[in-house]
Order: C-alpha cells, then structure tokens, then sequence
C-alpha cells in the first residue's frame, strides 16, 4: 500500500537516505515501497534543536531509523537511556517499551514511543518549574 504525503511550501521530508525539500507550493506525493524509512520535517530533531535527555535519545533513535545500519548507533542510545534512567527512574516503563521496539528491529514505532517520553519528560520538568517557584517563595 502507498503511502499519501502533502507537504507544504518548503517543508523538508526524509525519504531513505534523502532529504527532500518542497518549493514554494503545496505538493502530494505518493510513496511506495517497504521497510523505507520516512520521515516529515515535524519529527526530525537534529543535534541543536536535541536539548534535554529525552530528545536526545530520540535522536538516536531516529538516526536508527534512518540508518542502513541501526546498530551503529546502538552504544549511543543504551549510554543516553542509561544517563536518563538514573536521573528520572519514573521513565523506566516508557523507555522499556522504547527497548523492545528497538530489540525487536522497528524502530518507526520505537521513534513514536519516544516522542511519548518527550511529551512525558516536558510534563516533568513543567512540574519541577512549578515546584520550585513554590519552594522559593515559601522560602522567603
């Protein structure tokens, strides 16, 4: 089965191997193919927009997917799990379902899971904010 695909002006997909990007008007594209590897500008992090633990481990996971090789960055990704379990154990469930999609070889719905421990991770430290202000002004 195909794969249907907009993109909007100048939006940027990753085909494989290939980064793509539209021109100055909307475009459909039709995909098809197995086991490709796609990926929609809206889910692609890079190293400088990777700036907490959690996105960090998504990149890595997303350079597995991309990659012809995903065991490449294996010791990268377990290294990150690692440093982010210890700092925040609540994400242990979260990452264990991550590990299993990556030890089983699908590495689109490891990379869906981790968006997940983004979304999860962001609740944390939005919560931390809150408790510090609270702390601070009790404090005083």
């Amino acid at each position: 089965m195909a794969l249907k695909v907009e993109l909007k002006p100048n939006e940027r997909i990753i085909i494989g191997s290939c980064v793509i990007t539209n021109t100055e008007q909307r475009a459909k594209l039709l995909i098809e193919g197995e086991k490709i590897p796609i990926l929609r500008e809206k889910d692609i992090l890079t190293p400088a927009t990777a700036d907490t633990p959690a996105k960090l481990l998504y990149l890595a996971v997303q350079l597995m997917y991309i990659s012809e090789d995903p065991q490449e960055h294996h010791r990268v990704y377990f290294d990150l799990m690692r440093d982010l379990l210890s700092a925040a154990p609540s994400t242990a469930d979260a990452i264990q379902e991550i590990n299993n999609y990556i030890l089983s070889g699908d590495y689109y719905k490891a990379l869906k899971e981790s968006k997940k421990l983004i979304a999860y991770e962001a609740e944390l430290l939005a919560k931390a904010k809150t408790e510090g202000k609270r702390s601070i002004r009790g404090a005083a």
